[in-house]
């Protein structure tokens, strides 16, 4: 039975940064490919993809909205990041950071985005001194909640008092879904045991994983099994990757307004290993969420050690999945 919403499908370009890297792909081959697969919202990095960010000359603007036409596109997000270390002596002061804000709320407007991605890193304080310019701008900042960080960390909710408190509708929320990896990624598992890791310890671990053991017990459990320093350091990033309940969004969802997509490693086009998609879409469907679910593959530097990477057949395969779970209930 068909569902009823507005969710759109989109793409994070940071999905596509080895093909990138790699010459194979210049941005307007990015967004060419994301076209192709039907993934038509478009989530950009300057630093990453736009040579001479932040400063970009008219013609640059004038070519990236002549692409969103001639692809059919829809500047989704920008992505900003707060280089706080900028200078070798000192960091950023409040005054700096907040012009480095303001830019890059005036790069997303001209590229047509409506939504900013703000590093979990950033200050409420200084998101809030922004809210002016960002109603100005017409955008609004979406801070992201990323792994190991989540809708009850204590860091979020002072962004969430700050929310209430200023009745703002130009702050929200950028959900990463690596917030909600239920399964251990198996191409992180895999990477550990190229590099020197045991594979009993590293299978107790997937499994301790999988069974909610607190990071701590199970690295001091690991050093008690007489673990190599490959296999310590690979119980320490149970510290980084973390499941959480999807239906914690629905209190929050009025103010959600981008998704990125993450994933790690499309078994087929129906399944991710490690992030269970088909409990969270029916919870972004319920709560009503009318934005875009924008890819963001993050698999390739666990595999480019020992297989091609194919980030573009990775992104085809969830929007595969997307689309039937969009489709259905």
């Amino acid at each position: 039975m068909a569902t009823q919403h507005h969710i759109k499908r989109g793409v994070s370009l940071y999905s596509l940064q080895e093909e990138y890297f790699l010459r194979k792909l210049d941005l307007e081959g990015c967004i060419a490919t994301c076209a192709r697969l039907g993934a038509l919202g478009i989530e950009s990095i300057g630093e990453q993809m736009m040579p001479g960010f932040p400063k970009l000359p008219d013609a640059f603007y004038a070519r990236w909205h002549q692409w969103m036409a001639h692809y059919g596109t829809v500047p989704t997000c920008h992505d900003m990041f707060l280089d706080t270390k900028r200078y070798k002596d000192r960091l950023l002061t409040d005054d700096e950071m907040i012009e480095s804000i303001k830019a890059d709320l005036r790069h997303a407007a001209r590229l047509g985005c409506k939504v900013m991605r703000v590093l979990v890193s950033v200050k409420p304080e200084m998101v809030e001194r922004c809210i002016p310019y960002a109603e100005e701008c017409n955008v609004k900042m979406g801070l992201e909640i990323h792994s190991p960080f989540h809708f009850d960390h204590p860091w979020i909710m002072r962004y969430t008092e700050m929310i209430e408190r200023t009745r703002t509708r130009h702050v929200g929320y950028i959900p990463d879904m690596g917030i909600y990896v239920k399964r251990f990624p198996r191409v992180m598992r895999d990477h550990a045991l190229r590099h020197g890791a045991t594979e009993k310890i590293i299978d107790f671990v997937c499994q301790a994983y999988e069974e909610r053991v607190l990071p701590d017990y199970v690295i001091f459990d690991v050093g008690l099994m007489g673990g190599s320093e490959a296999d310590r350091r690979f119980a320490e990033s149970l510290r980084h990757i973390i499941w959480s309940n999807p239906r914690r969004m629905l209190e929050f969802m009025p103010h959600i307004y981008h998704v990125h997509a993450k994933f790690y490693d499309m078994v087929d086009e129906t399944r991710e290993y490690s992030i269970p998609y088909e409990e969270i879409i029916p919870v972004l469907i319920e709560g009503g969420y009318d934005g875009y679910l924008s890819s963001e593959y993050e698999g390739n530097r666990w595999i480019q050690d020992a297989y091609p990477v194919d980030s573009i057949e990775q992104v085809r395969r969830q929007h595969v999945m997307f689309e039937h779970l969009l489709a259905t209930r």
